[in-house]
């Protein structure tokens, strides 16, 4: 047995081990949730790699409610910030308090001081708002005032949108938009899901309980776990075509470049594959195969590609770029 395949074999048991609580909280999620298995399993992805989520989707088809059960699921904090037109960057981060008794000034923390925070509606909160919620993601600090402050860890962000909606809204631009690891796109669900939501909530008080499963010092060790998962080079080379024939498609033969206004930036080479290894990980594998890579990558992706008006006009979409690079590019 060569040295690679040692270490593979040591990091497969300690997944086996890390990774039961994840199969516990998915279990418990799905008391609640029908159906649902690509948002949940990428949730999960999300919570292992640090890295934030973009959910959309047309209202009533449980993302508040998945993420709330997320949370339930985890001995943390949780809070949930309905975002309206009229909020203030201080009513998300805080701000400074006159005490009138000493005639100082104190911090009066907001509510993004807690471990996993729901955005909901985030394109409905002006541009101000939005800077200071993606400001806490990328530095994961808040500053108020003279003073500096460190977000707990976990700290993630799962920030809901409706793509229907458009009237009072402000459109996330592409830059901040970069700053979250995934984007989900939730669907209808089957007529078979749907029947069994039916028989689980068809009453005027559904009795739906999650138990808490699992605590922030299990996600610390599983995260310290997926670091160490086997990737091949072979695997990191095709990580990063994939990345660079969403910017340049010429060099790769591919008929698309009248699509691409703009590419995906190094951002996306990171989340792919840190997404891959955790995929690997609620696999309960110590390795990544090129199969977790294209399994996390149109959620990497599709928000980083940005189409021309040609493609607009064709009625291509950035779905449809990372689906022809998907199919060129050379699996190892």
């Amino acid at each position: 047995m060569t040295t690679t395949e040692w270490d593979v074999k040591q990091i497969g048991e300690q997944v086996a081990q890390k990774s039961e609580p994840f199969r516990r909280l998915l279990d418990q999620m799905h008391r609640v949730i029908v159906g649902q298995d690509v948002l949940l399993n990428r949730m999960l992805v999300g919570l292992l790699s640090n890295g934030h989520l973009l959910i959309e989707g047309v209202p009533g088809l449980a993302k508040t409610t998945a993420v709330a059960c997320l949370a339930k699921g985890i001995r943390t904090g949780f809070q949930r910030l309905q975002f309206t037109p009229d909020l203030l960057p201080a009513d998300l981060i805080g701000t400074l308090i006159y005490r009138a008794s000493d005639g100082a000034f104190v911090v009066q923390k907001g509510p993004i001081f807690s471990n996993i925070i729901l955005a909901d509606e985030i394109n409905r909160a002006p541009a101000k708002v939005q800077s200071a919620l993606l400001e806490a993601m990328q530095e994961r600090q808040v500053t108020i005032g003279k003073e500096t402050f460190a977000l707990d860890d976990p700290f993630l962000v799962l920030a809901t949108q409706n793509p229907i909606e458009q009237e009072g809204t402000y459109p996330l631009p592409e830059a901040q938009v970069d700053r979250f690891m995934m984007k989900l796109l939730v669907d209808y669900p089957s007529k078979e899901q749907e029947r069994e939501i039916l028989d689980r909530m068809g009453s005027t008080a559904p009795q739906l309980t999650i138990d808490p499963v699992m605590d922030p010092t299990q996600i610390a060790a599983a995260r310290r776990v997926v670091d160490e998962i086997y990737i091949d080079e072979k695997i990191k080379d095709y990580i990063v075509e994939l990345t660079i024939a969403t910017r340049d498609p010429v060099a790769y033969n591919l008929p698309i470049a009248d699509w691409i206004q703009f590419g995906a930036s190094p951002r996306a080479t990171l989340a792919l594959t840190v997404g891959a290894k955790a995929t690997a990980f609620l696999a309960g594998r110590g390795y990544v195969t090129p199969q977790d890579v294209k399994t996390v990558a149109p959620d990497v992706l599709r928000h980083r590609v940005i189409v021309t008006y040609e493609a607009e006009a064709e009625e291509k979409t950035s779905e449809d770029v990372v689906r022809a690079v998907l199919d060129h590019i050379p699996v190892p």
